[in-house]
């Protein structure tokens, strides 16, 4: 999990990838553009999910124990003209982070995840909104027609993120027991065991990804791989090696 000294990267990280998505709503069309990775949502849609998101953890992260029963959203929408949107996208990122600084990384709250990788934790909070500000400032690229390649270190966070919070489950696998390895060209490799225990993974050593023989193996940059992962490109993208149905498998698990 995210050690302490990492908490204020955590932090930068999306601060920075919220004025990106900012920056991508300033210069799209319109709010009214289509976003092409999120099916039947506008720009605006996606800019009132990704407030939303930042207001919501904000309460929970100060109000909340692990525990406790899931929060309502406050429901509030964001404002349909783009300055005030863009103010009001600033504001409920300043929210997020002043309540995540105030909770400081060991203060518990509620969280949907199972804590085994990722605890239910402020740190862990901070870890999760990574992706989604990075994910969704591509999104909102590709609506502007200007995706571009993820920032490393944030690709890299975010492909550990989602193995531990998303991918690290007791729910167990109903198929074969599997491994599938994820190599990250510039970033390393990481494994994912699916079995009867449920889904885990571990980050391989540059020898034991050589000599790993996985169920099946994907190939890549640490962007596309974390793409890969949220179903932003197709995995016929990618060199894959081994059983090529474990991807789509595993995309379609629940």
């Amino acid at each position: 999990m995210t050690e302490h000294r990492y908490f204020p990267t955590l932090l930068r990280m999306i601060d920075q990838r919220s004025a990106a998505f900012r920056a991508a709503v300033a210069a799209a069309p319109s709010l009214d553009a289509a976003v092409p990775s999120c099916p039947g949502w506008t720009l605006y849609d996606l800019a009132n999910h990704l407030s939303e998101g930042d207001r919501f953890w904000a309460y929970i992260v100060l109000n909340t124990a692990p525990g406790d029963e899931r929060p309502n959203k406050d429901g509030l929408a964001a404002p349909r003209e783009r300055e005030a949107l863009i103010t009001w996208l600033a504001d409920s990122t300043e929210q997020l982070l002043a309540a995540l600084r105030e909770a400081g990384p060991d203060r518990g709250c509620w969280a949907w995840w199972e804590p085994l990788a990722s605890p239910h934790a402020a740190a862990a909070v901070a870890r999760r909104r990574v992706p989604e500000s990075l994910i969704h400032t591509y999104d909102a690229q590709l609506a502007s027609g200007t995706p571009q390649e993820l920032p490393t270190a944030e690709a890299v966070e975010t492909i550990e993120e989602f193995l531990a919070t998303v991918c690290t489950v007791t729910v167990a696998w109903p198929g074969e027991p599997a491994t599938m390895d994820y190599h990250a060209a510039e970033a390393g490799s990481w494994r994912q065991t699916v079995d009867a225990a449920g889904s885990r993974f571990t980050r391989l050593t540059a020898a034991e990804a050589a000599e790993s023989k996985p169920t099946a193996a994907v190939y890549g940059t640490a962007s596309e791989i974390a793409l890969l992962m949220y179903m932003r490109i197709p995995a016929g993208s990618l060199r894959m090696e081994g059983d090529a149905g474990l991807l789509q498998q595993l995309q379609d698990w629940d």
